[in-house]
């Protein structure tokens, strides 16, 4: 059973801890459809309260939409309170599924470096990688 007693932030709704906790305990990529399957028994019927979760989770950094799954995963930052960096990087295994977020600071500067150099100021950036993990290959 889930517990989404504001474990997480008192500043979350209780449909944001819910959506967190849902997210945290799969250890994988869920569609917000997928996390509402997982939440009905918890009182949430509409993807519209998913959405709206997820919406203001992604705006405080907690978690990150990878766009070529249409899935939702926990940032590996929140989990530890940490800084997050502008750039993120996933690797994804197109055979099992697993997800990645990794960083690099060399990418990270490149990117800035050109982006400064046309005079482009980078708000966010999200970079996925596909591929075999090393279990698969």
């Amino acid at each position: 059973m889930l517990q989404a007693a504001q474990v997480h932030d008192p500043k979350l709704t209780r449909n944001q801890s819910l959506v967190l906790s849902v997210l945290e305990a799969s250890g994988q990529p869920l569609s917000a459809y997928g996390i509402l399957d997982r939440l009905r028994e918890h009182g949430l019927k509409a993807p519209l309260q998913v959405y709206r979760a997820l919406d203001k989770l992604l705006e405080i950094g907690r978690v990150h939409r990878l766009e070529s799954m249409n899935a939702f995963v926990v940032c590996c930052h929140s989990l530890h309170r940490q800084l997050h960096p502008r750039i993120t990087a996933f690797e994804i295994c197109e055979s099992c599924g697993k997800v990645s977020e990794f960083h690099d600071e060399k990418v990270e500067g490149a990117l800035a470096r050109h982006a400064r150099s046309n005079g482009f100021k980078i708000r966010s950036t999200t970079i996925e990688v596909h591929g075999l993990c090393a279990g698969c290959r």
